[in-house]
């Protein structure tokens, strides 16, 4: 596929799965995307797979002058960014009197943290051009106290809609929108490493449509969200956990 020289797109946590969903997503949407993660190697392997318009970039977001001097370089060498999906996460199922202060400013500094940092650095580009869009990925956890989620989780995205919906407001008049979406229960490795059979059983029982979400699901919200014709939602917080949660 030919991609848009205009259409620069950047998503954190790309070597996990739904990361990977994400970026496979907008790049069918003409977009360059920018694969940011810890790991190169990983990103390397996306960047493959996606081919052409793919750029892998190791990259620490819980870092404020490593984002700020990133974003710069993408914006010399790729042009200014006109979509972020805030993507990267850590999951903790510690519960309050078990967290502790490291785990706490471990999982905020990434989930939540690196969010605003990469939120900010890109934001003043897209302001300028009258046009982007901001994604960033929630979690259920944050309506309802964290069903099988620890407190740190659950409090960083918490925290991460709430930005939202202030980047949201502030950014709307200049053509940008800001929105969330609050998945539940992806068939990722948090699923699988974190949850054992017997959870998983009993979550599967809760949930009407008798299954766990698809990373893919996911992405296609995201694709919707970045669309052109999604200019007129800012601030909305879309929920896809198969009716675990309903309101």
């Amino acid at each position: 596929m030919k991609h848009d020289q205009e259409k620069l797109a950047l998503v954190s946590g790309a070597a996990g799965v739904l990361g990977r969903a994400t970026a496979h997503a907008l790049a069918a949407e003409g977009y360059r995307v920018v694969l940011v993660d810890l790991d190169q190697d990983a990103l390397d392997a996306v960047g493959q797979e996606i081919g052409d318009g793919a750029i892998p970039f190791s990259l620490d977001i819980s870092q404020a002058e490593l984002v700020i001097e990133a974003v710069a370089r993408i914006r010399r060498n790729h042009g200014p960014v006109s979509v972020l999906v805030n993507n990267a996460g850590l999951l903790s199922n510690s519960k309050l009197c078990e967290t502790t202060d490291d785990e706490w400013h471990r999982l905020l500094s990434v989930n939540l943290d690196g969010a605003f940092y990469l939120a900010r650095a890109v934001l003043p580009d897209m302001k300028k051009r009258g046009w982007g869009r901001i994604v960033n990925i929630s979690s259920l956890a944050m309506k309802t106290g964290g069903l099988t989620a620890g407190t740190s989780y659950t409090a960083s995205k918490g925290g991460l809609t709430a930005l939202t919906l202030s980047i949201a407001r502030e950014a709307a008049p200049f053509g940008v929108t800001a929105n969330g979406v609050a998945p539940a229960y992806i068939k990722t490795p948090m699923i699988t490493d974190f949850l054992d059979q017997a959870q998983q059983a009993r979550l599967l029982e809760q949930i009407p449509v008798g299954r766990f979400c698809e990373a893919e699901e996911v992405a296609h919200v995201v694709r919707f969200l970045v669309s052109p014709l999604s200019g007129f939602i800012p601030g909305e917080i879309i929920d896809i956990n198969g009716g675990l949660h309903m309101d």
